[in-house]
Parts: C-alpha cells; structure tokens; sequence
C-alpha cells in the first residue's frame, strides 16, 4: 500500500510538472526522471515470455490519461503494452469524446458477439454510431496538425518507469482514414517506441495492402486483430501482400470460434504473429463465455509453455474481458492474470 500511495504522489508531481514545462515550452525531460525514483520497475518478461498488457483492459477505470493509464500498468507489475490511442491522444492535445465509452463498450460487445440487443441498447448503439463519426471527422483534423512530439514525451514517461510500448491502436487506421491520417499514425508510433500498429482486420484486400506498403517504409508491423471471425486463413492474403502484415491474433476468440486446434496455427504462423491477446473463453459448446482465468475452455499453459518451450517473441497481451467482480476493479484483476502467466510460466 505505501508503494502505491509513492508512485500516485510522484505521479501526481509529475503531471504538474509537465503542465508547468509545457506551458513554459521547456523540454519535458524532468517529468520521467522522477519516475525513475519510484523503486522497483515493473518486469513481466517471466521466463523468456513477455508478458504484455492491451491498456483496453482499464476501460472502466475513471481516469483514461496517459499519466494515471501509466500508473494502472504499473500496479499491475506489466513492464510491455499495446496502448490504445485515447491516453497518447489526449496527452498530445487531442479533443475529447462526449461518449462515455464505459457504457457503450458492453453494448458493443453484445453486437460483436450476435447478441440479442433490446430495442433500447440497438437506439443507444445507432446514437453512439452517429456521435462517433462526428468525433471521428473533429479527430482527423486535429491529426493533421498534432504535435508529435507529445508522443516522443508519452515514450519517455513510459519508459523511464519502466514500461516499454510495443504496440499502439489508434482509431486513425480505418477504411474511411485519409493516407495522412494514416501516416500519422504511424509516426506516432514510432514516437511512442512500438514496432507494431494494430487494428480490427479490415475484411478489405485493397486497405490491408496499402497499410502493409505504408507500414513497410515506416518500418513497423500492422497486427490485424479478429474476433469470431478468425479462422487458420483469416490472414493469409494480408500476409502474402506485404512482409509487414501480420497477425494481432486472439487467442480466446478463436477458441470459442470452433477452429482447429489453436497451437498448430501458431507453430505455423509464429514468425507472421506481431502479437497474441490472451484471455480464457469457453468453447461454443460450453457457451463462448469469457471467464476468470483458469475456468475456461482457453489452452493458455499450453501456449504459454509453447511460447517459453520454442523461445517465440511475440508478445502475449493479457486483454480483460471477463467480468469484474464485485468490490474488484481492472487493475486488480490484470495482476491477477499476469499472476496466472508468471505460475505457469515458472513452473
């Protein structure tokens, strides 16, 4: 508890700092070294395997800036993330979105999963639908002017605390984004440290072709991600258009699509996989659940033994989808999967 209650005092100190050495224009470099004074870094590279962290997972955490984003990777002992864009974003100036995203994601989710929604949540969803897209347009043009060098800060910060940032998921890489809002994007990510940009895959042979040319000359990976639609050949034409496409695979997901044996995908794919989202989801049989680790249908030790065993480099991204208990919250509950990696893992 006291460890805690030190890094929210010095991250708090850091915040302000960075407001007073923007507003001066001085270069932030003092902000990340008081993180460095925090104690122990996170580590959760556990037996060669890195354990990393989708920051979707803090979705119902009050606080989404990059600052307090840092602090719950931190308290859940994750030293490697896939950021979603919203913390880099607003960090870097980027105007807010009126949606409250906490209430739309369960409903997002119904429909993702061919749910039945009421009459109620399908006007809530076509609402939200029509507020994003005007966000999304007042988005696009800010992209266009951002200053990118926020997002070399948001490395730094990360970095000096000990988190690397291997992945970032910016809404700037969709069929209606313009090249330069594209180009963006992955300069950011460059900024920010990762080696990869994900998205949902597209189901579009022309764009999955246009961000492998554009990520190959940016020297960065796209991780198309899937959910039940994934299948053994869900990417091969991305992955034969370009060397920079590759898979942001997801385990449970596919589980609980009904494919084939997961661990013969990934010995097949392995050098194609930019990253692995892990989660413990029951089988169609068993009711495609997302479940506490450990109770669903998910052979995670048996990848995670695969990954340790045959010295992979992807990354397995913990992505909490199953629901918080009652007194609980995220941050608690990523610790806790992490805890599950590092047994297996050690044991």
């Amino acid at each position: 508890m006291e460890n805690n209650q030190t890094r929210r005092r010095f991250l708090g100190a850091t915040t302000a700092l960075i407001s007073g050495l923007v507003l001066s224009k001085s270069p932030v470099f003092g902000a990340p070294a008081l993180i460095r004074t925090l104690g122990d870094k996170p580590n959760s590279l556990i037996d060669g395997v890195q354990i990393g962290l989708i920051t979707y997972s803090f979705r119902e955490m009050p606080d989404q800036s990059a600052e307090a984003t840092l602090q719950y990777v931190l308290d859940s002992g994750v030293s490697a993330i896939e950021l979603m864009g919203d913390p880099a974003e607003t960090f870097a100036g980027a105007p807010k979105s009126k949606v409250d995203m906490r209430a739309i994601g369960p409903l997002m989710r119904k429909r993702r999963e061919n749910q039945t929604l009421t009459d109620d949540e399908q006007k809530t969803l076509t609402e939200f639908e029509a507020q994003r897209k005007a966000y999304q347009q007042e988005l696009a043009k800010w992209r266009l002017s951002a200053p990118m060098n926020k997002f070399e800060q948001v490395r730094k910060m990360f970095n000096q605390a000990g988190v690397q940032i291997y992945g970032f998921k910016p809404s700037t890489f969709g069929l209606q984004s313009s090249d330069a809002e594209i180009d963006y994007g992955m300069r950011a990510a460059k900024l920010l440290g990762a080696n990869q940009v994900t998205l949902e895959h597209p189901a579009n042979d022309a764009h999955t072709l246009k961000l492998g040319q554009m990520a190959q000359k940016h020297g960065l990976r796209v991780g198309y991600h899937g959910h039940e639609q994934q299948t053994p050949t869900f990417w091969d034409t991305a992955l034969a258009q370009s060397p920079a496409n590759a898979l942001n695979f997801d385990l449970g997901h596919y589980v609980a699509a009904g494919n084939p044996d997961p661990l013969v995908l990934i010995k097949q794919k392995h050098n194609r996989i930019a990253s692995m989202h892990i989660k413990d989801r029951q089988t169609a049989e068993h009711g495609k659940g997302n479940l506490p680790w450990g109770q669903g249908d998910t052979p995670l030790t048996q990848v995670l033994k695969l990954m340790r065993d045959q010295k992979y480099k992807f990354p397995a991204t913990v992505e909490l989808e199953y629901q918080i208990p009652a007194g609980s919250n995220s941050v608690a509950e990523v610790k806790k999967c992490v805890n599950f990696c590092r047994n297996i893992l050690v044991s």
